[in-house]
């Protein structure tokens, strides 16, 4: 007999969860709009070469935690993060010539790690991206609209901006001989996973989890020393930017994206108010990703922000207005009872209209829902036009015409 419990690393999404979600997701929304971000959404699955072109093929992701399968002969890959997705969608449906587009997505993500707090293997996401434009002042809007949503999540203040730059390609190459160089000095304490990719891609060893490696990394040389001048303004700028929008933020010298097609900003929000520091929303430059994957060179950047880290963070949602029952009285009114809900319901109202049960039993079942008002109506108030109101905070009760039950309930502020 299969199993009845969801799979190791999924959870289902009851009701209140969802609700905490869902603040999440439109508060995120709200916020991009207002900056003139359009919604989109691309497949749960994609090729499979489109996230290992764009991850690595060497990164723990792609070798260890993508959810991979084939079918009629295509591998294909549930995706562990949007942004290679949006790209693609990017170059596949033609949007360069609308550059720079803004858009804002949000849905479920797939990695197989071991599940946390806050992080399952299906877990869920916030993204924003804009692509088709280099200038810093994106990389400043971007940010800014990222505290935005904190601020209205009301969490800001439990987070810190760290900021950093990887420079320019030029930048990047020079600085990768340069951590080589340092590298080399250490190889007989580097793990496997370093040592492999010390030829192909060093900059990855930035990113290593292992201990040894975070303790060699830790007195490596920072990459700003490896920075052009036009690095060098590139960051000036963004700093300038967020200080001018009244954002702080700490310089993070160590805060590195191990990709090469990641060039200039690297940020993420952390907080230490979910237990050990982790990230809430994080994200970067990553003007080489479009032309690594087969489209014209098109700058872009963005980040992603995890729905249940942020949900957890901003706890409970303002309470769901609360519903309003009709308690028909008769063969008749159980009938009058639907059209009268359906009005109801299309003026704004929520209306509980219960299947079955007596008066008394549907009163109870009223309280239990924490309904404000019943609206109670028989043979007698049907021919007569009006309904009996009845106020279940105070228990007062006012005869009312039926077509001003609408205008008489509407919430007032």
């Amino acid at each position: 007999m299969p199993s009845l419990q969801p799979v190791r690393g999924t959870h289902d999404l009851l009701p209140d969860e969802f609700r905490r979600h869902r603040k999440v997701i439109d508060t995120a929304r709200a916020v991009a709009e207002s900056y003139g971000y359009a919604e989109m959404s691309t497949p749960i699955f994609e090729f499979t070469d489109t996230f290992a072109r764009t991850m690595g093929e060497t990164s723990d992701v792609v070798s260890k935690e993508m959810y991979t399968f084939e079918r009629s002969g295509e591998t294909l890959t549930l995706r562990p993060e949007y942004t290679a997705g949006l790209c693609r969608a990017f170059i596949s449906n033609g949007l360069q010539q609308h550059a720079p587009v803004k858009v804002f997505a949000h849905g479920p993500m797939f990695r197989y790690e071991r599940p946390q707090k806050g992080r399952q293997r299906q877990f869920h996401q916030i993204d924003v991206e804009v692509i088709g434009t280099a200038e810093p002042e994106a990389d400043v809007e971007v940010i800014v609209l990222a505290a935005d949503v904190l601020q209205r999540l009301g969490v800001l203040d439990k987070c810190v901006l760290e900021l950093n730059s990887l420079g320019d390609r030029d930048s990047r190459q020079a600085y990768r001989q340069v951590l080589v160089d340092y590298l080399e000095g250490h190889r007989g304490a580097l793990s496997a996973d370093s040592l492999a990719r010390l030829e192909r891609n060093p900059l990855r060893i930035l990113d290593s989890k292992d201990e040894g490696d975070r303790r060699i990394v830790a007195s490596a040389p920072e990459i700003a020393g490896s920075f052009t001048q036009a690095s060098t303004d590139f960051f000036a700028a963004v700093r300038a930017g967020l200080d001018a929008a009244g954002v702080r933020y700490t310089v993070n010298p160590r805060l590195v994206r191990g990709l090469d097609y990641y060039t200039h900003t690297a940020f993420e929000f952390v907080t230490d108010a979910l237990g050990a520091q982790g990230t809430v929303i994080g994200g970067g430059r990553y003007d080489g990703l479009i032309e690594m994957l087969g489209g014209n060179p098109a700058p872009g950047i963005g980040w992603a922000g995890g729905i249940e880290r942020l949900a957890m963070l901003a706890g409970e949602p303002a309470p769901a207005r609360k519903p309003i029952a009709i308690i028909p009285i008769g063969a008749t009114a159980e009938l009058a009872a639907q059209r009268l809900a359906r009005d109801l319901r299309a003026s704004g109202l929520h209306i509980e209209l219960g299947y079955k049960g007596n008066t008394g039993k549907r009163m109870k079942r009223a309280d239990k829902l924490g309904c404000t008002a019943a609206i109670i109506i028989g043979d007698n108030e049907l021919a007569a036009g009006v309904a009996m109101l009845r106020d279940l905070t105070t228990g007062t009760q006012a005869e009312v015409p039926l077509a001003e039950l609408a205008q008489r309930l509407q919430p007032r502020d």
